[in-house]
C-alpha cells in the first residue's frame, strides 16, 4: 500500500457511521442499546437508481422519505465510530419520514479485521432484520480494539439473535457474497475510500460537518417537493431524483487532482475552540490567524504533518501562530508519558523547551519507553530528577485533562486535528488545504485591524460568534432507592446511578473504569447500582435477584463481592453457579435459594428497570451522574469530566 492511500484511508474514514442510525421516536431513539428502526417495507427494490439499494441492504427510516442517504462504511475505521453525534443531530433534524440510511458494506483492504465484521453484519442482518443490525453496527464501533470473530457471537446475541443460527451462517460464509456485491458496486459508482456518501445520488466525502449534510438534504427535499407536485410516486422519488443528480455530478474519480484549493469538509463554520494561558504557542504574538492543533506524540499521522505545520510556518511567518493541545489517544500508550515529558520541558524552559521537546519526539516515535524519554531529557538539558517524577506521578495530568475536554467538547476526538481561526481541518491534509482557510482569514484579520480592532484581540474577535459545543446531556434519576446498594461517600453531594446487566459484556468492561472513579472520587461521590437486565439476557434477570439477596444478607460489602464475583464468571450464571458463588461467599444458602425459588427480589430489579424506562435509558451500561447522563463503556476521561462538571454544580 503506498502512503497516499494510506494517508487517503485515514482521513476518508472520518465519517463511516454518519447518517446512519434514525429512530421512529425521535425522542427516544438516541442511538443507545435498542433504538426503535422504522418499518422496513417488505420486499422492495430501487434497482433503477444510479446508486441502487433494496430490502437486502440495512435500512433505517421509511421507505417512501424524500431523501435517501446512501452510505459505504467501514467497521474498523476508528474515526467511523465518533461520528455518531452528527448522526444523532440529523436523526433529530429531520426523523425517519423525511430521510431514509441505506448501509453499503465496504470494508477497506488495508483493515484486516473489517472484512469478517462486516461479514458477520450480514449475517445478522439474514437473521434479524435492520433492527439486529444497528444493534450488531453499533457494537463494532464501540467495542473496534476487540473486532474478531470470537466477539461477534456474542454481539450477534446482544442484537437479538439466536447465537447457534449466527455461528451456523457465519462459519458457512453466508456473509461473503453480500459484501462482495456491495464492494463492487462501491467501486461502480466510484467510492475509493470510506466514508462516502450519495444523497439522493450527489456523492459526499470526507469529514463533513452537520452544515454540509444539512445544506444538502434541504436542497433535495425541496427537489423531492416539486417531483410530488409533478405527480411522481413516493416511493419513486428517491430513483428519479438519484438519477438526475448522478448525471448531473461528477463521479469522484472524475474529480480535478491534485485535491481543490479549499478543503471539501471546510464550510466556513466557524468554532470558539478556547485557548488556554498553559497551552504551548509559537509563531507570531500579534498572529492575524491562530492554528489550534490538537495531536498526540505517538500518532503517525501526527508526525506526517508536522512537515506541513512547518511549511505554514515558513510561508506565513508571524502572521500565523500554532497552538498545541494535547490529546494522548488511550490506544497510544506512551503517548501521556511523552506529553508529560515535553509539559515538563515547558516548565523548565518555557515554550521553547515544549517545541524543542516536540520536535525530538517525532522525529524519535518509535522510541517513547522510558529510557528513551530520559534520554532526551538529557540532551534538552532538562532537570532529570523532575522529569522522572513528571512522568511516574503524571505531573501535569490536570493540563492534558483539560486539553482533551476541549478535544471531546468540539469533536476533536481524532488526531491530527485542527481549527483554523475555529475553522475545522481534520487529518494529515496537505498543505493546499491549510493555505486555502489560511488566506482567507487572513483577509477577514486585516480587515478587522482596519476597523480599529487591536492585534492581541484579532483571536477573540474572530471567534466570538462562534459555534460552542452543545451541553453534555441531562436525565434526572430521582432519589436513589432505600435498598440500593451503593460504594463511595454515603452523603455525597454527587450520585452516579450506574444502570447495569450482569450479563453485558460491555458492564463489564466499564468496571475498571468505575474503579478508576472510586480511586480518585471516591471520597466525593455515591455511586448507586441499578439492576437493568436486559430482556435477551435470559440469566441476568436471576443473576440481579442473587446480588440483591446477597446485599440482603451481608448489606454493601456482600453484593459487591457477589458483583465481583458474577462479572468475573460472566459465562457462568446459571443456577447452580449462583448457589457456588453463595457458598463460597460464606452466604445462608438455604435462604439464598428460597429467595430465587421465590423471587424475593424480582419486585425491586423490575422497579430498576421500570425506572431506566421511564428516564430513557434503553441499554447498558447507562450513568447518571449528578443528572448528566453518559451511555455506555466510555473512557475514564469522559466520566472524569461530568463528574467534575457534577461537582462544580453542587457547589453553587
Amino acid at each position: 500500500m503506498s502512503k497516499g492511500s494510506a494517508i487517503v484511508g485515514f482521513i476518508l474514514c472520518f465519517l463511516a457511521g454518519m447518517g446512519l442510525m434514525w429512530g421512529i421516536d425521535r425522542g427516544a431513539g438516541a442511538g443507545r442499546g435498542g433504538p426503535e428502526i422504522a418499518a422496513e417495507g417488505g420486499v422492495w427494490s430501487d434497482d433503477a437508481a444510479a446508486v441502487p439499494v433494496s430490502s437486502k441492504d440495512p435500512v433505517w427510516g421509511s421507505r417512501t422519505a424524500p431523501v435517501t442517504i446512501v452510505e459505504f462504511t467501514d467497521y474498523q475505521c476508528p474515526y467511523c465510530s465518533r461520528a455518531d453525534g452528527t448522526v444523532k443531530q440529523i436523526r433529530d433534524k429531520y426523523g425517519p419520514e423525511k430521510v431514509r440510511v441505506v448501509l453499503k458494506h465496504n470494508p477497506l483492504p488495508f483493515h484486516q479485521q473489517a472484512t469478517p465484521a462486516h461479514e458477520a453484519a450480514v449475517v445478522v442482518h439474514q437473521l434479524g432484520g435492520s433492527k439486529a443490525l444497528w444493534k450488531f453496527h453499533e457494537l463494532c464501533f464501540a467495542n473496534q480494539r476487540a473486532l474478531t470473530p470470537e466477539s461477534f457471537p456474542g454481539w450477534a446475541e446482544q442484537a437479538g439473535v439466536e447465537r447457534a443460527k449466527f455461528d451456523a451462517q457465519f462459519k458457512a460464509g453466508a456473509g461473503k457474497e453480500k459484501v462482495q456485491q456491495d464492494l463492487a458496486l462501491g467501486r461502480q459508482v466510484g467510492v475509493s475510500g470510506t466514508p462516502a456518501f450519495f444523497i439522493n445520488g450527489v456523492f459526499l466525502s470526507g469529514a463533513q460537518p452537520l452544515p454540509t449534510f444539512t445544506a444538502e438534504i434541504d436542497k433535495q427535499l425541496a427537489e423531492a417537493q416539486q417531483e410530488t407536485a409533478r405527480g411522481t410516486a413516493a416511493d419513486q422519488i428517491y430513483v428519479k431524483l438519484c438519477n438526475k443528480n448522478k448525471q448531473q455530478q461528477a463521479k469522484p474519480e472524475e474529480k480535478p487532482k491534485p485535491p481543490p484549493e479549499k478543503p471539501a469538509q471546510d464550510d466556513k463554520t466557524v468554532w470558539k475552540v478556547p485557548v488556554a494561558d498553559s497551552d504551548p504557542v509559537k509563531g507570531g504574538k500579534d498572529a492575524l490567524v491562530t492554528i489550534v492543533e490538537f495531536s498526540d506524540f505517538q500518532c503517525p499521522f501526527c508526525s506526517r504533518v508536522e512537515a506541513t505545520v512547518k511549511q505554514v510556518m515558513d510561508t506565513y511567518g508571524d502572521k500565523v501562530r500554532v497552538v498545541w493541545k494535547d490529546n494522548p489517544l488511550p490506544f497510544h500508550k506512551r503517548a501521556e508519558p511523552a506529553s508529560e515529558l515535553a509539559r515538563e520541558a515547558q516548565a523548565e524552559k518555557g515554550d521553547k523547551g515544549f517545541w524543542a521537546a516536540h520536535g525530538l519526539l517525532f522525529e524519535n516515535q518509535q522510541k517513547l519507553e522510558d529510557e528513551d524519554l530520559f534520554g532526551y531529557a538529557e540532551k534538552l538539558g532538562l532537570n532529570a530528577a523532575k522529569v522522572k517524577r513528571a512522568i511516574a506521578d503524571s505531573k501535569y495530568r490536570d493540563l492534558l485533562d483539560a486539553a482533551q475536554d476541549v478535544a471531546m467538547d468540539f469533536n476533536a476526538s481524532g488526531t491530527p486535528h485542527f481549527f483554523i481561526n475555529g475553522r475545522r481541518l481534520v487529518g494529515a491534509q496537505p498543505f493546499e488545504q491549510f493555505k486555502g482557510i489560511i488566506d482567507e482569514e487572513i483577509a477577514k484579520a486585516e480587515a478587522l485591524l482596519k476597523k480599529g480592532v487591536k492585534p492581541k484581540d484579532l483571536y477573540a474577535e474572530l471567534t466570538k460568534d462562534g459555534k460552542e459545543p452543545p451541553p453534555p446531556e441531562k436525565k434526572e434519576a430521582g432519589e436513589p432507592p432505600k435498598n440500593a446498594p451503593w460504594k463511595g461517600a454515603e452523603r455525597a453531594k454527587v450520585v452516579i446511578h450506574e444502570f447495569s446487566d450482569f450479563q453485558c459484556p460491555f458492564c463489564s468492561r466499564v468496571e475498571g473504569t468505575m474503579k478508576q472513579v472510586v480511586d480518585e472520587f471516591g471520597k466525593q461521590v455515591k455511586i448507586v447500582w441499578r439492576n437493568k437486565p436486559l430482556p435477551f439476557h435470559d440469566k441476568a434477570g436471576l443473576a440481579a435477584e442473587a446480588a440483591m439477596e446477597a446485599y440482603a444478607q451481608k448489606g454493601n460489602e456482600g453484593f459487591w463481592a457477589m458483583h465481583g464475583k458474577l462479572f468475573a464468571n460472566q459465562q457462568e450464571l446459571g443456577r447452580e453457579a449462583l448457589e457456588k458463588y453463595a457458598k463460597e461467599m460464606g452466604l445462608d444458602v438455604e435462604r439464598f435459594k428460597k429467595a430465587l425459588d421465590d423471587h424475593t427480589h424480582k419486585a425491586a430489579v423490575d422497579r430498576d428497570v421500570a425506572d431506566s424506562d421511564k428516564i430513557g435509558i434503553d441499554g447498558t451500561p447507562g450513568f447518571i451522574i449528578g443528572g448528566y447522563f453518559l451511555s455506555g463503556a466510555q473512557p475514564y476521561p469522559a466520566f472524569k469530566k461530568l463528574i467534575k462538571r457534577a461537582l462544580k454544580d453542587a457547589k453553587k
